[in-house]
């Protein structure tokens, strides 16, 4: 499965936000989107999986324009882990996970044998089983994240769309779900904030900064002192680690 944006464009309240935005996902790629807050990423990402509608450019999956494709068929394919999670009703945490199988079912059908086992198995890879039966408004921040990767791990989809999926987490499960992300063998477009991390699973990146793609390509050629200082404003040295053998950024203060 391929997803690609070509020169997509997102205006709010006559601001352009996203400019001409190219972007491709090709399959089991792990693809980082990378820039500072107010970049442009969760609008751009947005707009891919149809929250908001594009100004101009196109959303194409397999070489199909994503607008004229059912959001069902979507769902089967593509699942979303986005970074607000908050409810008006509450669900048990299975219920929320179970949902992740209702693309997979016709309007009235009841849950099954096999829709439980691939719920369960979701929890358990996102180590949250333990909390199958508590209310999900209760959970921490972090603990309702992994939820909602457990719910799209749940949909069995060919495509992630992740934004910021690790903030709330420690950095225990930030590993973990990445680790869990990145075992699935499917097409990645990730949203990160941390570049030790993108260095770690991305294998490419694209980076904003006021809504244009100002640089893509492997992200080992893209990450370095120079980009990082000019996109976020930082000093820093970017060296390969001893150990894991990956490059490594070291941030300086300025004080």
């Amino acid at each position: 499965m391929e997803l690609e944006t070509r020169g997509l464009s997102v205006t709010l309240s006559r601001k352009e936000i996203v400019k001409q935005a190219s972007i491709r996902v090709q399959e089991k790629e792990f693809v980082g989107l990378l820039g500072p807050n107010g970049s442009g990423k969760t609008t751009l990402l947005k707009s891919i999986y149809r929250v908001l509608k594009p100004s101009g450019g196109v959303v194409l999956l397999d070489g199909r324009e994503m607008n004229t494709i059912p959001y069902r068929e979507t769902a089967k394919r593509m699942g979303v882990v986005s970074q607000f999670n908050n409810l008006n009703f509450d669900f048990t945490v299975e219920d929320m996970v179970l949902m992740g199988r209702t693309p997979h079912k016709n309007a009235f059908d009841r849950d099954t044998k096999e829709d439980y086992r691939i719920a369960e198995e979701a929890l358990r890879r996102v180590e949250m089983l333990d909390f199958r039966e508590r209310s999900f408004l209760t959970l921490s921040g972090g603990e309702k994240q992994r939820i909602i990767l457990a719910r799209a791990l749940a949909q069995q989809v060919e495509m992630l769309i992740l934004d910021e999926p690790i903030n709330h987490l420690d950095i225990k499960y930030q590993i973990q779900i990445m680790d869990v992300v990145k075992s699935l063998g499917v097409g990645v477009l990730a949203a990160l904030h941390d570049l030790n991390l993108t260095l770690m699973y991305c294998t490419y990146v694209y980076v904003l900064k006021n809504g244009q793609i100002v640089a893509h390509g492997p992200t080992e050629e893209v990450i370095d002192a120079q980009l990082i200082r000019e996109i976020y404003d930082v000093d820093c040295s970017v060296e390969r680690h001893p150990v894991s053998g990956k490059l490594h950024v070291t941030f300086f203060s300025r004080l």
